[in-house]
């Protein structure tokens, strides 16, 4: 098996598993949970709204995460079509632009975040791409 069915295969696996178990459940549990958050984006297909729980941290008036499959992903794919977001830190909603930052470090920038979700993102990450919020 090549590396590149591997990360497919990885990819397929934890897509489910997000989808399926961990999303549901850490969509309502990001309001108490330090360096959770939800962030929304409007799906590009569809045009509707849609949430995706994830973590990061507030730096500089800008909020900052680490995708874990990039721009597979299918939110990076949603703010490759449209920038605009909201991010749901607690109990508030932010409005801001997500601009993807590729030549960021995202190992770097992971040990400045959350240590649970870059442990989680490390794990089960198999494209790493720095995304950067600036909030409103």
């Amino acid at each position: 098996m090549t590396p590149t069915d591997t990360h497919a295969r990885r990819r397929r696996m934890t897509g489910r598993f997000h989808r399926y178990v961990a999303n549901p459940f850490m969509r309502p549990m990001s309001r108490y949970l330090p360096g959770a958050a939800v962030l929304e984006t409007i799906g590009r297909k569809s045009g509707l709204p849609r949430q995706t729980p994830i973590g990061g941290r507030i730096e500089g008036g800008s909020f900052w995460l680490v995708s874990d499959h990039g721009r597979r992903s299918q939110y990076v794919r949603n703010i490759e079509a449209d920038p605009r977001v909201r991010v749901r830190i607690g109990r508030r909603w932010r409005t801001g632009i997500a601009h993807l930052m590729p030549d960021d470090d995202p190992k770097e920038r992971l040990r400045r975040l959350p240590r649970a979700n870059g442990l989680i993102v490390r794990l089960l990450g198999t494209e790493l791409l720095t995304v950067r919020v600036d909030l409103e």
